[in-house]
C-alpha cells in the first residue's frame, strides 16, 4: 500500500511539474502590469549597471536561462516575477529598469526596479552600495513620464491602476545589521525586535508613496525563515550551542522571522483599511519555504540545507562564479547559492503567490 501512495505521488508531482503555469493556478486574475522593488530576490539585472560587489553578472548564475547567459538574476535561472509575468500573459522575463535597451514599449507591461542587497535601513544601503527604496521610487517616477508622454496621462494612470506592484525587501537588513554585523542593535538595547519596529515604519512610508503615485494592487512578501538559509545554517554551525558542527537551521532567528511577519501582516491590513481602494496582500513566502526544507521530497529536492555553487555552504555573488563546481541538476537543490533559491525554489513561490495572493489583489 506504501509502494502505491509512493507511486502515485510521484506521478502526481512531475505531471504538475512539467505543467505550465496556467494550467495549474486560476485564470481568473489579470493585470496590465508588473512592477517590483526591493532586493536582490526581485532584480533581474538593475546591479548590472549601478557601482556594487552584489551582482549576479557573470557564470554560473543564468546558466539554466533559455540563452544560459547570466542576465543579473541571482539564481541559475528564472525568479518568481519572472514567473508571475508569463502567467499574466505579459512577457517572458520581467526586465531590469537600468537596461539601456529597454524601450518605452516595454514599460507597458512593467520592470523591476529591484537592487540586490538593498533593504529598508540606510546602514544596510551603506553597507552594500544597491539602491534604496527611494532610489527605485525616483526610477519609478521616470517611467510614469515616459508613458505619460508616449501614451498619454489617461492611459498611463488606467495601466498604473490595474497593475500589480510587488514589494520585496527586509531580510539583507536582519542578515547585515541583526545577525552578522549587530552593532546595529546597540540602539535598540540589542533587542530585535524594536529593529522590526524601524524597517516596518520605512517600509510603510514607502507603500505609502507608491499610492500616492496611483498604485493600487500591492503584495508585500515577507522575511524567509532565514535560519534555514544556508549561510546562516554554515555561521551557525561553528558557534558554540546545539547546533555546533551541524548543518540546522536556527530556531531562535527562524522565530524572530516570524514576529517580524506578524508585525508585517498586521500593519499591510491596517494600511489597506486607510488607503482608499487600496488593496494590498502580505505575501507569506516564509510558510513554503520552511516547508521545502523540511519536506524536500514533496518538491522533488535532495538538498535543501546547501547551495548548488561551490560548496554550498557560503558562495555567493561574487565569489560563486566560473571557479567554483556546481551542481549538476540544480533542480535538485532548494537553494543556488548560499542565499538565493534557485530556479525550481522559486517556482514552487510563484505557485504559492498566483494561487493564494495574486486572486485577492487582482479582485
Amino acid at each position: 500500500m506504501a509502494s502505491i501512495f509512493f507511486i502515485s505521488f510521484f506521478f502526481a508531482l512531475v505531471v504538475k511539474i512539467s505543467l505550465p503555469i496556467s494550467t495549474i493556478a486560476s485564470k481568473n486574475v489579470s493585470a496590465s502590469a508588473v512592477f517590483a522593488f526591493g532586493d536582490s530576490t526581485l532584480d533581474g539585472g538593475n546591479n548590472n549597471h549601478i557601482k556594487t560587489l552584489f551582482r549576479g553578472d557573470h557564470l554560473p548564475y543564468g546558466r539554466d536561462l533559455p540563452q544560459h547567459m547570466a542576465t543579473g538574476r541571482f539564481s541559475n535561472g528564472m525568479l518568481s516575477t519572472d514567473y508571475i509575468v508569463q502567467f499574466l500573459g505579459l512577457k517572458d522575463l520581467l526586465p531590469p529598469y537600468l537596461n539601456p535597451n529597454l524601450s518605452d514599449h516595454d514599460l507597458l507591461t512593467g520592470v523591476t526596479f529591484a537592487s540586490g542587497g538593498s533593504g529598508l535601513d540606510k546602514q544596510t544601503i551603506e553597507a552594500t552600495s544597491a539602491m534604496d527604496l527611494m532610489s527605485q521610487f525616483k526610477l519609478f517616477e521616470d517611467v510614469l513620464k515616459r508613458l505619460n508622454k508616449s501614451v498619454g496621462e489617461v492611459k498611463t494612470r488606467n495601466l498604473i491602476k490595474k497593475a500589480v506592484f510587488v514589494v520585496g525587501v527586509g531580510t539583507n537588513d536582519m542578515l547585515f545589521n541583526a545577525y552578522l554585523f549587530p552593532t546595529r542593535l546597540i540602539k535598540y538595547a540589542n533587542n530585535v525586535y524594536g529593529y522590526h519596529d524601524l524597517l516596518l515604519k520605512n517600509l510603510e512610508y514607502f507603500i505609502q508613496k507608491l499610492y500616492g503615485r496611483g498604485a493600487r494592487r500591492i503584495i508585500v512578501t515577507g522575511l524567509p525563515p532565514m535560519g534555514c538559509l544556508p549561510l546562516m545554517v554554515t555561521i551557525n554551525s561553528f558557534l558554540p550551542g546545539p547546533n555546533w558542527l551541524k548543518r540546522l537551521c536556527n530556531p531562535k532567528q527562524n522565530q524572530q522571522c516570524e514576529a517580524y511577519n506578524t508585525k508585517l501582516s498586521s500593519k499591510i491590513h491596517s494600511l489597506e483599511a486607510t488607503l482608499k481602494g487600496s488593496k494590498i496582500a502580505f505575501f507569506d513566502i516564509y510558510s513554503p519555504l520552511l516547508d521545502m526544507v523540511q519536506s524536500p521530497l514533496k518538491y522533488a529536492f535532495e538538498e535543501t540545507m546547501k547551495g548548488c555553487c561551490g560548496t554550498g555552504q557560503w558562495e555567493m555573488g561574487p565569489v560563486c562564479n566560473v571557479l567554483d563546481l556546481t551542481c549538476v541538476n540544480a533542480s535538485k537543490f532548494l537553494f543556488w547559492d548560499a542565499i538565493h533559491p534557485t530556479q525550481s525554489g522559486y517556482w514552487f513561490l510563484a505557485q504559492y503567490g498566483i494561487q493564494n495572493v495574486l486572486p485577492y489583489v487582482t479582485s
